[in-house]
């Protein structure tokens, strides 16, 4: 593990290098896509020269290589290895809408020891070390209090009932409507980033992530820690970067949501058809 005078170090470079981005990324929104990447997933012109920019930049100025989305890099499991994203929310940040942003976390043997979620279009930062606390636009914030289900809002993945693989669409809409019956503020905003992001920050009660990427999730997962929140995968067991999804919530909310996803079951048990998510 690098000692906290360098992580905090690294965070202060990582901030400033995100900050040096901030104009190409709010000029480039409504970008359209460059590169069709599997169904319903591409990336812009921006992505790719935002991964190419930050990554240069990270390595030149920390010496540690990066692993992006777009471009690939080391293995985010063996020792210190920046893990970004350049343009989460791509179809948010293409047709226009704010729920999109930047993220970068670095790993060490895959553990997330900093995390750094920018989002330009509506001017908030999220930033963390291991230990916390949580900065939000460079502040530290209060740890996250124990609070309920009840009384929260929740952010949740993507949701296409004719969907199958991992987390069918099936699953997923059972555990929507399982939730509902608790807490009726459900919100979809179509970014992995932004869910995490706000949880930490104590905007949403918790987030339900269906996807395994490392890109989409070390950095969020920095974030909750460091704000004092829980974070495991849908099983509830301990979120490695190997993990296949996330769950993220303040503490008591966590509890109840499990409980729910323990009730429903198996994701791989619920029948589902259609293209894969």
């Amino acid at each position: 593990m690098t000692p906290t005078r360098d992580l905090d170090e690294l965070l202060a470079i990582a901030g400033r290098l995100l900050d040096g981005v901030h104009d190409q990324f709010v000029a480039g929104v409504g970008a359209p896509s460059a590169v069709r990447k599997g169904w319903g997933d591409f990336a812009t012109e921006v992505d790719l020269a935002l991964e190419k920019r930050l990554t240069a930049e990270l390595f030149e100025q920390t010496g540690i290589e990066v692993h992006g989305e777009e471009f690939g890099g080391p293995d985010v499991g063996s020792g210190l290895v920046w893990v970004l994203d350049p343009v989460d929310g791509t179809f948010n940040y293409s047709a226009g809408l704010p729920t999109a942003g930047t993220l970068l976390a670095l790993l060490d043997d895959g553990v997330p020891v900093l995390g750094l979620t920018w989002l330009p279009l509506i001017g908030h930062t999220y930033a963390t070390r291991a230990g916390g606390p949580l900065l939000v636009n460079g502040i530290a914030v209060a740890p996250l209090e124990p609070t309920d289900l009840a009384s929260s809002i929740v952010g949740l993945g993507a949701l296409n009932v004719n969907s199958r693989g991992r987390i069918p669409g099936s699953f997923r809409l059972d555990l929507l409507a399982e939730i509902s019956k608790v807490s009726s503020r459900i919100r979809i905003h179509g970014s992995t980033g932004v869910d995490l992001a706000f949880t930490a920050a104590g905007i949403l009660g918790g987030a339900i992530v269906y996807g395994r990427n490392a890109w989409d999730n070390a950095a969020g997962v920095a974030l909750v820690r460091g704000a004092g929140g829980v974070v495991t995968d849908l099983a509830g067991n301990p979120w490695t970067v190997e993990s296949e999804s996330v769950l993220a919530a303040a503490p008591g909310i966590h509890g109840e949501i499990l409980d729910i996803l323990n009730a429903l079951g198996d994701p791989r048990a619920s029948s589902s058809g259609g293209p894969q998510s």
